[in-house]
């Protein structure tokens, strides 16, 4: 097998971002959308991350992008601000390699550098089965609820679990110059 390079992602991979995605929405459950959006929307969406701060990579295997993650905001709201959610997605014909893992494991440390204290996956249509669920359990994250019929796609209902996992001390010390009703933390962005 090819090498597998992580680096971060830029507008030049938006194509190959956009096709991955695609794929996902069209034939798959791990995203509620239900129509691909286009290239500038990914694009609009790549920028509101990364000018925002938050971690957005690819994984390169063969010189060509097969797959991507990134971590956004859980909630709008200010004291959501140290709680992250990542999302992963890989090309349909390259999964299976070790690229998810390769590209949480890379995730979690880019997040974990930056200071925040929880990590958040969202989990559609999850089971006890289901890779990413299988992923995220390898990489230390915890279940922590499950939201039955929360959507509904490909003429189903589908669970949606949400894993859970703690860094730099999660919930049991203050931030770093925190001692209540701040929102300075660098990463909030209001909307």
């Amino acid at each position: 097998m090819n090498h597998i390079h992580i680096r971060s992602a830029e507008t030049s991979d938006l194509d190959a971002i956009t096709a991955i995605y695609a794929h996902a929405v069209l034939n798959g459950t791990a995203s509620y959308e239900l129509d691909p959006p286009s290239c500038s929307e990914m694009q609009a969406r790549f920028s509101r991350l990364r000018d925002g701060g938050f971690p957005y990579i690819v994984a390169e295997l063969g010189g060509h992008i097969a797959g991507y993650a990134y971590v956004g905001p859980f909630r709008p709201r200010p004291a959501y601000r140290f709680i992250v959610e990542d999302s992963i997605y890989i090309a349909p014909d390259r999964q299976g390699l070790g690229l998810g893992r390769a590209l949480l494991e890379r995730l979690v440390s880019d997040t974990q550098a930056l200071g925040f204290r929880q990590m958040l996956a969202v989990i559609g249509d999850g089971s006890a089965q289901s890779a990413s669920v299988k992923l995220h359990e390898a990489l230390g994250f915890r279940h922590c609820g499950t939201l039955e019929g929360s959507g509904f796609k490909h003429g189903r209902w589908l669970n949606t679990v949400l894993m859970q996992l703690s860094m730099n001390g999660g919930n049991t010390t203050l931030p770093d110059g925190e001692t209540g009703n701040s929102s300075t933390f660098p990463p909030y962005r209001p909307q």
